[in-house]
């Protein structure tokens, strides 16, 4: 039974700091790059993850286990690229090795996120995690202040945001009112907290690779979303268009609703439009078309149905808009609401009908 013993390093500080190239393998490899990211930097933690490592492949190899010890890490800058580099020099170490389990040493939350691109490739026993326990004697405020700007990712999270509101606070402080002024302040520092909260920095720098892909794939939705943006921007612009400056700032709901009627149209074209899409590529590819690409396109169009009657019979009532007459028959909004709530039913159902006989299913077996 072989167990690989693995020093996950996903953001290639090792490599970087000792000026090698990853994988590294074998007991005395990583024992001699221990000392090399110790002389160069003692107080980097990864030189605690690389002695974990060599503690517990000591370990096993004392209850008489073969391990095999190696060091990966990703070498990129990109998140995307770093991840497939580091799942290549996995899939090496696997090919060349063929361990039946694997233990994995990490030293950061980071680095756990790859956890499973490495579970992926073979089975994980253990996942050991570093905590470095410091010293009495140095837990000073000096030394804490002097890491933590010593800390290039921990000085752009917090000093830039803080520099940028006391700047910004005299300046808004002689521009408007101080409750102005504080509750901006107060949605900038909110906007950044979410912006590296819900990871959007990291999302964003992995859109640019995605868009190159997409384009290099040839797929037809990268055009669709395009399309379906510009549509999107026409129906938001039209909606505000057709508020009338008129009613009265009491009547939000009159204002919201007119908004809803003229914009729905054009959003629900935007949605058909990015879904048609979607169809396509499905249908270019070689797998064949899954049965929700096929209900989506009627479902937007039964969802703007709807929505668009709601919209209509509130507006109608308000005499906002005024009663349609068909074949000389006045239609009231009641009728109205009726009409495209009926519309909406039968588009929805005309696409599970559609979805099933294309896809060769049952309508009891389509997806709700």
């Amino acid at each position: 039974m072989t167990t690989l013993v693995l020093c996950v390093d996903r953001s290639n500080d090792i490599g970087r700091t000792a000026g090698l190239e990853l994988p590294i393998v074998g007991w005395e490899a990583v024992q001699s790059l221990v000392t090399d990211i110790g002389l160069v930097d003692p107080e980097d933690s990864s030189v605690n993850c690389l002695l974990e490592t060599l503690r517990v492949a000591r370990g096993l190899r004392d209850g008489r286990e073969e391990t095999v010890v190696a060091v990966v890490s990703g070498g990129s800058d990109s998140l995307v690229s770093a991840d497939r580099s580091l799942s290549a020099q996995v899939d090496a170490l696997v090919d060349t090795y063929d361990p039946d389990s694997a233990i994995v040493v990490i030293d950061s939350a980071n680095d756990e996120r790859v956890v499973p691109v490495i579970e992926s490739r073979v089975r994980i026993d253990s996942v050991d995690r570093v905590v470095v326990r410091q010293a009495h004697d140095i837990e000073s405020t000096y030394y804490l202040l002097k890491q933590f700007l010593a800390d290039e990712e921990l000085r752009a999270t917090v000093l830039v945001p803080l520099g940028a509101t006391l700047l910004l606070l005299p300046i808004l402080l002689t521009q408007f009112a101080p409750a102005v002024a504080l509750a901006s302040i107060a949605a900038l520092l909110g906007a950044v907290l979410l912006y590296k909260g819900l990871a959007i920095d990291e999302l964003l720098s992995e859109v640019p690779e995605r868009v190159q892909e997409a384009l290099y794939s040839g797929r037809v939705s990268v055009v669709t979303y395009a399309v379906s943006l510009g549509l999107g921007l026409v129906g938001i612009f039209l909606g505000a268009l057709s508020v009338s400056p008129q009613v009265g700032p009491e009547s939000v709901v009159v204002r919201t609703m007119q908004f809803t009627y003229s914009a729905v149209p054009w959003l629900a074209l935007a949605a058909l439009t990015a879904s048609a899409g979607r169809l396509l590529d499905e249908l270019i590819g070689t797998d064949g078309i899954s049965t929700p690409y096929l209900n989506l396109p009627f479902g937007v169009i039964a969802l703007g149905l709807v929505v668009r009657g709601f919209a209509g019979w509130f507006l109608q009532r308000e005499a906002v808009l005024a009663d349609p007459v068909l074949w000389r028959f006045v239609v009231t909004p009641q009728q109205r609401l009726a009409a495209f709530i009926v519309a909406g039913i039968v588009v929805s159902v005309v696409g599970v009908r559609v979805a099933a006989s294309v896809s060769g299913e049952s309508v009891e077996d389509v997806p709700q």
